[in-house]
């Protein structure tokens, strides 16, 4: 098994020159990101890197745990912020000294993978026989290679999206709890959906915005706050909606999708639609969403009603304001069922670690319902597998947080996998200031299609060197 890490890590000028690109073009540097730390004599450190500080004290306990049943193995935990975390783990592979193991995201992994940077784990999984299975559906085949014969992560976690909406507020405005979970919205009137971000949203005069006399050049309370523009992905911005209007999806197929779809009339007029909220003032204005106060300071402040977010933002949002805060599920759009992305995160093992045995025991461990049950009470995040997510769920309503909003979407079928493409990165750089123009209403969105046209450009060049 350790001969197929000799393989692959007799990488191309080529490779090296693309992650040394990559990792100029994000502002990192070419050098050791972490003091390596032994453990003793007899002992194989392995290097693991995560993001999320929250996620920090139960991965500390998985490891504690870990290694004492692997006495042979330390693990070394190193945790960096969202922001710099990406560019420390390319410039450590230009620097060949990446963590052995790492938390991966299917927005980056299609570079990586492409790029012969992650090492293949199925020959592992076939010879211990490990059950897939017990993941959440279609988890585990987010990880594999475009031919389907290389698997690259096991699923550690997923999320959704949902929406959070003060309670107070929706109380004052009329509205059950249970009324939230019937709200639906189409394209053409905004449905139920929008009659509710309407009534939620409050000038400085107090009147409502279905009111005679509303300012919404003036508006107190927003119905409904964003952060920017989505840019292609639109997780937390526009892509409950656009989901559920005519089936659409962002590429042709997932994952490994090469054709792009923001050229779709049912994606476009989602678009309009989503961008009408602003110009009725239920939605603030690009340059106020974006200005640098986010938006679960903005809902715990009182200028946001509701907020489309994710499930991993439960615990932050709940300890961040002393408001109310519930969460109902992402409204019903036109195809007759609601959506949201459903990412999973996986961990990977580096294909330049020196240990890729113990890296892969690590690996199973964190993928297993050993750990993900210690995952589960911390109360960050759903695990990936289902029998752990039940307990999740469990400490989410212990928070008093109705966490079903979140696993309808797995439960109705109506979750749809985030996009995987080895190009995700420059269809982002593409796709960011489009879609800025879009809802800043510099541009049409009809405009999407020439948008579409690049990204499709990009898809298709320079395939023959690859």
């Amino acid at each position: 098994m350790g001969t197929q890490k000799l393989r692959h890590f007799s990488r191309s000028r080529r490779t090296l020159a693309v992650l040394a690109a990559l990792s100029v073009a994000t502002g990192g540097a070419l050098s050791s990101c972490a003091t390596k730390v032994s453990g003793t004599a007899d002992q194989v450190t392995l290097r693991y890197w995560l993001w999320d500080s929250g996620q920090l004290p139960g991965y500390r306990q998985c490891a504690a745990d870990f290694e004492e049943q692997n006495p042979d193995v330390h693990i070394q935990i190193e945790q960096y912020g969202w922001d710099d975390y990406w560019t420390q783990i390319t410039a450590s592979m230009v620097a060949e000294n990446a963590p052995d193991v790492f938390t991966d995201h299917t927005a980056q992994f299609g570079k990586y993978a492409s790029l012969g940077q992650l090492l293949d784990i199925q020959p592992y999984v076939d010879t211990e026989g490990l059950d897939l299975s017990s993941y959440a559906p279609d988890l585990a085949d987010q990880w594999l290679s475009a031919d389907g014969t290389q698997r690259y992560g096991l699923p550690k976690d997923w999320d959704t999206e949902a929406l959070f909406y003060n309670e107070d507020m929706v109380k004052d405005a009329g509205y059950a709890p249970e009324d939230l979970w019937k709200l639906e919205w189409n394209p053409t009137d905004g449905g139920s959906f929008e009659k509710f971000l309407a009534h939620l949203t409050v000038d400085a005069n107090g009147v409502r915005g279905d009111e005679e006399g509303f300012d919404k050049n003036n508006v107190k309370v927003y119905g409904i706050g964003y952060n920017d523009a989505g840019s292609g992905y639109g997780q937390v911005q526009w892509s409950p909606y656009a989901l559920s209007n005519g089936h659409w999806t962002w590429t042709d197929k997932n994952p490994w999708g090469q054709h792009f779809n923001y050229d779709a009339p049912e994606f476009q007029e989602s678009i309009t639609w989503w961008r009408s909220l602003i110009e009725k003032g239920y939605m603030p204005p690009l340059s106020v969403a974006s200005s640098g106060i986010g938006t679960i300071e903005s809902l715990g402040s009182g200028a946001y009603a509701t907020l489309i977010e994710g499930s991993w933002n439960i615990t932050n949002i709940a300890t961040t304001t002393e408001l109310p805060i519930q969460v109902a599920p992402t409204p019903i759009g036109p195809d007759g069922q609601r959506a949201s992305v459903m990412n999973g995160l996986a961990d990977s093992v580096w294909i330049g670690t020196s240990h890729p045995e113990e890296s892969w025991r690590w690996v199973k461990y964190l993928g297993s319902a050993s750990c993900q049950d210690v995952i589960a009470e911390q109360g960050t995040v759903f695990p990936a597998i289902m029998s752990s997510t039940e307990k999740a769920i469990k400490t989410f309503e212990d928070m008093g947080i109705d966490a079903r909003a979140f696993s309808v979407h797995v439960e109705e079928g109506t979750a749809v996998p985030s996009p995987v493409a080895d190009r995700w990165a420059q269809v982002e750089s593409l796709m960011k200031p489009a879609m800025s123009a879009v809802i800043a209403f510099e541009d049409d969105p009809s405009a999407l299609t020439d948008a579409n046209n690049r990204v499709n450009t990009l898809m298709s060049s320079n395939r023959d060197d690859e």
